[in-house]
């Protein structure tokens, strides 16, 4: 068995590569385009017909009658109409209490704008003079 050759401080050919001779010759990397709302606009439009795409497919997959009952109106529709009907209905039902909340936070800020801005937040509420403590 003999000893290698090389010291410690200079690095070994791998694979008869030098990798500082490699690292020496790449190229650099061109910059990345910077994203645009074009861009953007182009995903949604393409993830959205792809949603269209499988809600087409669970429609006509599911072509089948069933028979649905709303406060007293009775007919029939395709199951997989009658099931997107009901998802549309939960989403609406889940947006109008957030749009509520959406429209009271912005009154809210609206009125803090015109009252004007403060000197020096208070830290907590507990902080303010009690003639000034806001509802919140």
């Amino acid at each position: 068995m003999t000893a290698p050759q090389h010291s410690q401080g200079t690095p070994q050919p791998i694979n008869g590569h030098d990798s500082r001779a490699d690292l020496a010759a790449a190229p650099p990397r061109p910059r990345a385009t910077p994203h645009s709302r074009v861009g953007e606009v182009w995903v949604a439009a393409v993830l959205f017909a792809l949603v269209l795409l499988l809600l087409l497919i669970f429609l006509l997959q599911n072509g089948q009658r069933a028979e649905v009952s709303f406060f007293g109106a009775h007919g029939q529709l395709p199951m997989g109409v009658a099931l997107l009907l009901a998802a549309v209905f939960g989403i609406l039902l889940v947006a109008l209490p957030g749009t509520a909340r959406i429209v009271q936070l912005r009154m809210l800020s609206r009125r803090r704008a015109a009252a004007g801005p403060r000197t020096a937040p208070p830290s907590s509420p507990a902080d303010e003079p009690v003639g000034q403590r806001t509802r919140r």
